[in-house]
């Protein structure tokens, strides 16, 4: 029988991570190749569960009582990355054990994973030598972490396999080796560097003539690199994305478009999205001066220290042709941008308009939309995605 994992979210990081995580629990979120729960899955093995910090996820996305409540069951940290070392540490647990990491100084360490529903003792990891645990606690660290999570991704997931032939009209600069092409993905006039990092291929997934890819970067499967692209390292385009244009470490979750000319760099986008033609997301104020991000929990935006970060974007946004994006610009969850001149750095959720001021969604509308827009990678809006939106609508209000 396999063990049950059980990914629980911090309710702090969750709220931090906001408005990504708006619609998912923490460890659903993309970085690297896969999810961060999949990368649990993929060390520990067993079937994979959520416990969500938010009760409107639990129909979606939430574990049994009959899972939660197992002496067995490994509970594990959505929002931190595990390795061998941390996954062998979290095997090792016996039941109402506890493994907590140790965290900045004069801070109470935090619980990374624990042996069944009940803590009776812990352990702290880090205490015997172990490298510390890569944490995403900030909208940021997910693209800051992307380029090194691609690399142990890559070797992870090819190890001991052998890449599909690269067919012989594209040009490698730097190792051949570090480019691995699953089956069924179509890869074809590319100039494809590896001096800098590895380049994946999913399944499925299309590269077209004239595109420049740099790694390290992780085409997923099925998604769609459009000709004459230009994509810098520390890139992730996730399953069903279309991209195109100028590229540089950005993380696109899945099922979401910038088919088009335009800039995007140092960003997160989630599921469903579209960026118009022509639009642009500045990562850099003309001043230089370090970046201030919009923090959900504070109501207001808080320093970075980062000197470089775009734009970050909720579920099913969509913004115009040649929408304009000032540097760190948080947009919500079901956002239509249009019209002349720069939004605001921050666009509440289940808004439309743009510069000169917005109105609220119409939810009958939004849904519609939805419906098509899902519909085209054969995926349905279910009662439950509904359900789970309209309570994100709700929750999103106290952020107007």
């Amino acid at each position: 029988m396999k063990e049950t994992i059980i990914v629980f979210d911090d309710p702090v990081v969750h709220g931090n991570l906001l408005p990504l995580s708006f619609t998912r629990p923490v460890g659903a979120l993309r970085c690297g190749i896969d999810t961060i729960a999949e990368k649990w899955q993929r060390h520990l093995g067993g079937k994979l569960r959520y416990k969500p910090s938010e009760s409107y996820l639990e129909p979606l996305f939430g574990a049994s009582p009959e899972e939660l409540s197992s002496p067995a069951a490994l509970y594990v940290a959505g929002h931190v990355i595990p390795d061998a070392a941390l996954a062998a540490a979290v095997t090792a647990l016996k039941e109402g054990e506890a493994l907590y990491a140790l965290v900045e100084e004069g801070a109470a360490p935090a619980m990374i994973a624990r042996r069944g529903p009940v803590e009776e003792s812990r352990k702290i990891y880090g205490e015997d030598d172990e490298e510390g645990v890569l944490a995403i606690t900030q909208l940021y660290h997910l693209f800051l972490v992307n380029g090194g999570v691609i690399e142990s991704d890559f070797r992870a997931l090819t190890a001991g396999r052998d890449s599909q032939p690269l067919p012989p009209d594209n040009t490698v600069i730097g190792d051949p080796s570090l480019i691995f092409i699953e089956e069924g993905a179509e890869v074809h006039g590319c100039f494809i560097n590896t001096t800098t990092g590895p380049v994946y291929f999913g399944s499925g997934a299309v590269a077209m003539e004239g595109s420049m890819l740099r790694g390290p970067l992780a085409l997923c499967d099925h998604a769609t690199v459009n000709m004459g692209t230009k994509i810098y390292p520390a890139t992730t385009i996730g399953p069903w994305c279309k991209v195109g244009g100028e590229i540089n470490n950005v993380i696109f979750q899945a099922y979401s478009n910038k088919a088009h000319d335009g800039f995007l760099g140092n960003a997160v986008i989630g599921e469903w999205c579209n960026l118009g033609a022509g639009c642009v997301a500045s990562n850099l104020k003309n001043d230089y001066s370090p970046i201030k991000l919009w923090n959900y929990p504070s109501h207001r935006f808080l320093k970075t220290g980062l000197q470089f970060c775009g734009l970050i974007m909720g579920d099913h946004s969509k913004a115009a042709i040649n929408t304009m994006f000032n540097t760190a610009t948080v947009v919500g969850v079901g956002v239509n941008i249009h019209g002349a001149g720069f939004p605001r750095n921050f666009v509440a959720s289940f808004t439309e308009g743009g510069h000169s001021g917005s109105d609220d969604v119409v939810m009958s509308r939004f849904f519609d939309t939805a419906r098509r827009v899902m519909a085209r990678r054969h995926k349905e809006l279910t009662p439950e995605i509904e359900q789970m939106l309209l309570a994100v609508r709700d929750i999103a209000e106290q952020y107007k």
